[in-house]
């Protein structure tokens, strides 16, 4: 569930002047502290979004990117140290070995 930030619209309380809540998207906003009960707004804040933007930052992230060069025929991109850097789709010994990228 996201994140929301209000602000107290008075006084502050031991909760502080801006303070955080977990609410559902279904949920309404807050008009009132869930600690004082003094009036609050909801405050719109800044998000972190961080999306690699290179093959190489996929590989280091642990993703497999495969471009479709023919029909069954992918070029793995990020490819690593042993593994093919074309894949067939009738020959499973060209797939990428998850096990080196997948971990609890």
């Amino acid at each position: 569930m996201p994140v929301y930030e209000y602000q107290h619209v008075k006084e502050a309380c031991p909760l502080g002047n801006v303070f955080e809540v977990t609410q559902s998207t279904h949920e309404s906003p807050l008009t009132q502290c869930p600690n004082c009960g003094g009036p609050v707004r909801k405050l719109i804040s800044r998000s972190n979004i961080s999306t690699p933007k290179t093959n190489s930052e996929l590989r280091d992230l642990g993703f497999t990117k495969l471009v479709r060069r023919d029909d069954g025929v992918y070029e793995n991109v990020t490819a690593r140290d042993g593994e093919s850097k074309v894949m067939l789709g009738d020959k499973p010994e060209t797939l990428p070995n998850l096990e080196k990228t997948i971990r609890d």
